[in-house]
């Protein structure tokens, strides 16, 4: 299907060229293939070594000049997978539309929340085989897409303001579908600071959830930073959240060092998270990576790295608001006593 679609998608936009001579549209992409080998304790048959496409994606972004200082914008990202042949299709990422200005910017559509955006800004390995959100390094408030505090959220309208000398707010607000039962509409707000060598964000985030959510109320609020000096850069951050549902709270934090020799990056990155409530007995995960960063010009990388993570016997329990439930369930469903999910990639990395 991909190979009928992306075929098409470009044509119009080629073709287009002509009518849309007022407005600025640009086609961009990335492209990540790696080759990983995942070992995984107790992951009944989960060992293997593949190709992977990390969140590899097409799309168009563009804006128009409404005049008095105006502008219309819009994105439209969809992501394919270029290891398998029997890929369905294209997948529907950040898809927005709206004006900015002199007030800043507010769309309406599929949009990354500011929690997942402040993420990103401190992860170097970002939509690799290696990223953060997807190793323990980073909670799964970061990761996939819906309307209950996903990190990227349907049905959903964001406002990012002006920059005030590197001071910038942000919030968002999502509406329920009428697919679910509840009638509970997530909304949460961040601020950052970014000026020189210094990144400084907090956000703060909710479903609303009430009795009519099965998940019951979940919240989330979350402080970090970059510095940079010369070619040296330490980040991090550190996150707390509750499901009411389960009492639950979850803690996790991050921190992370880089070092930059020309056109190569050295990066190692630790992270640890710790759920209780009054289900089960504590349970807990670290997690660490380090890798090499090669840039071969301004769009084009290859990377090689090692990341694992240790989870407890209970690690897959850590539920919707741990950063291990993805990577510890894959451990826990053959061991009783936890185990490490550790993997290996060498990958390249396009931008366009």
């Amino acid at each position: 299907m991909i190979k009928k679609i992306l075929p098409a998608m470009i044509g119009v936009a080629l073709a287009g060229g002509m009518a849309v001579a007022q407005a600025d549209v640009t086609v961009m992409g990335h492209i990540d293939t790696s080759i990983t080998s995942d070992d995984i304790d107790g992951g009944q048959g989960d060992d293997d070594t593949n190709f992977t496409c990390t969140t590899c994606s097409v799309g168009f972004k563009g804006s128009e000049d409404l005049g008095n200082g105006l502008k219309a914008v819009f994105k439209l990202d969809f992501q394919y997978d270029t290891t398998e042949a029997n890929d369905p299709g294209l997948k529907d990422r950040d898809q927005w539309m709206g004006l900015a200005g002199n007030f800043g910017r507010v769309v309406v559509g599929t949009i990354s929340t500011p929690y997942k955006s402040y993420g990103a800004k401190i992860d170097p390995l970002y939509r690799t085989a290696l990223q953060g959100r997807d190793h323990g390094l980073q909670s799964i408030y970061h990761s996939k897409a819906g309307e209950e505090l996903q990190g990227r959220a349907d049905n959903t309208a964001r406002y990012d303001s002006p920059s005030w000398n590197g001071l910038k707010l942000a919030a968002f607000y999502t509406l329920d579908s009428d697919d679910d039962v509840e009638d509970d509409n997530p909304y949460g707000a961040g601020v950052s600071y970014e000026n020189g060598g210094i990144l400084a964000f907090g956000s703060w985030q909710t479903n609303n959830g009430g009795n009519s959510n099965p998940a019951g109320e979940q919240t989330a609020w979350k402080v970090g930073g970059k510095w940079t000096l010369n070619n040296f850069a330490v980040m991090g951050q550190y996150e707390n959240g509750n499901e009411d549902t389960t009492d639950t709270d979850f803690y996790h934090w991050t921190v992370a060092a880089s070092y930059t020799m020309g056109n190569n990056l050295l990066y190692a990155g630790y992270g640890a998270a710790n759920a209780d409530g009054d289900v089960e007995d504590d349970k807990d995960a670290t997690s660490y990576t380090i890798a090499a960063v090669h840039n071969m010009s301004k769009r084009t990388s290859v990377y090689l790295g090692y990341t694992t993570s240790d989870c407890d016997a209970s690690g897959s329990n850590l539920g919707q608001l741990g950063s291990y439930a993805s990577v510890c369930s894959a451990v826990e469903q053959g061991s009783t006593e936890g185990g490490d999910n550790t993997r290996i990639a060498l990958g390249m990395k396009h931008k366009f």
